[in-house]
């Protein structure tokens, strides 16, 4: 075939920089949301932050004045559902600032500085001090920050306490080094100290050495430390306890030599193959069980993750009302200052730039804005779906998917999910996520339909009010869920039952066996 140059006329869907953007802002969470509203904050000119204390003249506003809607108008909205009515009721909130009255200035002492002080004078006798605002006693923990040791730093601090030549320090540093963060060893000795070298050949380090040095470190605190496995580590922990400590031996010698066969509970084996009865394997599990198999997690500085709701929901006078959380969201407007320096007609570089942040920082307004109606659209539909979750906890939670709420709301499935994703709602129930709202459903005999998450409530009740000597086998749980109308077969049962961590019928028997 020839080369040749033809023409060719096609059709085809391009995302624009604009939606691409409000798809990105309507999966982020609170904090990241935040965090992308202070960099477009720092990056863009004509943004600034709205503290409520300046406003645009009526009689001269600003050219290329933005629109009035922003983007925090839409989280003040608070939506009541009313229990007889579904109709959804929106309301908008308001807020007022009340100055401080004269005699509120006079009590707090604003109003009592004397009009000439002396240069000399004594600011004691003319200012009292501030009372103070609560008890020398009471202190607020929660306000304190405070630095967590580490399990490297307590071992070095016990280490500087103890006893040791500059050779067998130097192993113990590179032990410390080595030790990971359930306080265990799992690396080979030899390979540990391997950057550790002499001049002379004959001041190698020797096996029995790096031993020594470790005898000496597990005598550390936490008890179990540097252990090489679990066996050890138990081990530890028993040989530190008081010879007088009732079935120490006897919990000694199933650690040492039957460590497996004490996982199972397989009481009749134990007694079997270690020649005790059943009370003394009993006596002696107790004991191992009071031990710490990773006693290094007890100093750990995993500091706890904390959730930031997304939207609020509380019941007032009988209605819910749903509400955004942007308490620590900056609100943004259009600078004017800025804005009024933009002439239409000036082609320069300056102005030219200031017309293209103007458009970025409007489009992001405006994504801002159908971010966060978005959101409480589809949370007010959850709502509207799940009142019996509310009011009755999960037992009545309703079947729901995402095609249900798009259906509704005339969206596609695929928005819903990005708005539900890491986005969560705190309820009188907790905080959830707004995924967990979606389950799959069960058919019940009536024809019906019952929410998994429903089923799985049901399951956990029934199992906790079991009797311990006779747990509910998984087909027992099933012709129960029958007898409530509820059709689920025993394989989903089983499942239901693993998805919450539950063990089955015999391990929770030959766990209570074992207590």
């Amino acid at each position: 075939m020839r080369p040749g140059l033809q023409l060719k006329i096609s059709q085809q869907l391009t995302m624009t920089p604009q939606l691409q953007q409000a798809i990105r802002l309507l999966q982020l969470s609170t904090l990241e949301l935040r965090q992308e509203v202070i960099e477009q904050l720092y990056s863009n000119p004509l943004l600034e932050i709205d503290e409520g204390d300046h406003a645009p003249s009526e009689n001269n506003p600003p050219e290329n004045s933005p629109p009035e809607s922003s983007s925090s108008e839409t989280t003040e909205i608070d939506v009541d559902f009313n229990s007889d009515d579904p109709s959804l009721h929106s309301t908008a909130a308001n807020a007022s600032e009340m100055p401080i009255s004269e005699a509120e200035a006079e009590s707090t002492g604003e109003n009592d500085t004397p009009p000439e002080l002396p240069v000399d004078a004594n600011w004691d006798e003319v200012y009292s001090s501030p009372a103070p605002t609560g008890s020398g006693s009471e202190v607020n923990l929660e306000q304190i920050y405070q630095v967590t040791e580490s399990l490297q730093d307590h071992l070095h601090w016990q280490l500087n306490l103890t006893p040791f030549s500059d050779r067998d320090r130097e192993i113990a540093e590179a032990f410390i080094d080595s030790i990971d963060n359930s306080g265990l060893i799992s690396q080979n000795l030899e390979e540990i100290v391997a950057h550790i070298e002499y001049d002379d050949p004959e001041d190698a380090l020797q096996s029995d050495e790096l031993v020594a040095v470790l005898h000496r470190l597990q005598q550390f605190d936490p008890p179990g430390i540097f252990g090489r496995d679990i066996k050890e580590c138990l081990l530890i922990q028993l040989n530190q306890l008081s010879l007088d400590t009732p079935n120490i031996a006897e919990a000694k010698r199933l650690v040492a030599d039957f460590l497996l066969d004490i996982a199972s509970i397989e009481l009749a084996r134990l007694t079997k193959k270690t020649g005790y009865t059943a009370d003394q394997v009993q006596d002696a599990l107790l004991l191992i069980r009071s031990l710490n198999p990773r006693p290094g997690e007890s100093l750990a500085t995993n500091d706890a993750e904390y959730i930031v709701p997304d939207v609020f929901v509380e019941k007032v006078s009988g209605r819910w009302r749903v509400q955004l959380n942007d308490s620590n969201m900056p609100r943004l407007r259009i600078n004017d200052t800025y804005s009024s320096m933009i002439k239409r007609s000036d082609n320069s570089d300056e102005n030219q730039f200031l017309k293209n942040n103007l458009a970025e920082a409007r489009w992001f307004l405006r994504s801002l804005e159908s971010r966060n109606e978005t959101l409480m659209r589809v949370a007010m539909t959850i709502i509207d779906l799940q009142q019996g979750f509310l009011d009755q906890g999960p037992v009545a939670m309703k079947p729901m998917v995402l095609s249900d709420i798009a259906s509704k709301l005339d969206l596609h499935e695929s928005t819903i999910s990005r708005v539900t994703t890491t986005k969560y709602l705190a309820t009188p129930q907790g905080i959830f996520e707004l995924k967990y709202f979606f389950s799959s459903h069960v058919g019940t005999s009536g024809g019906g339909e019952c929410s998994s998450t429903a089923v799985c409530a049901i399951l956990k009740t029934m199992i906790s009010a079991e009797q311990a000597a006779k747990p509910l086998s998984d087909s027992k749980l099933t012709s129960l869920l029958e007898e409530q109308g509820i059709q689920v077969a025993r394989r989903t049962v089983a499942k239901y039952r693993e998805s919450m961590g539950i063990p089955s019928s015999s391990q929770r028997k030959r766990f209570e066996n074992a207590k």
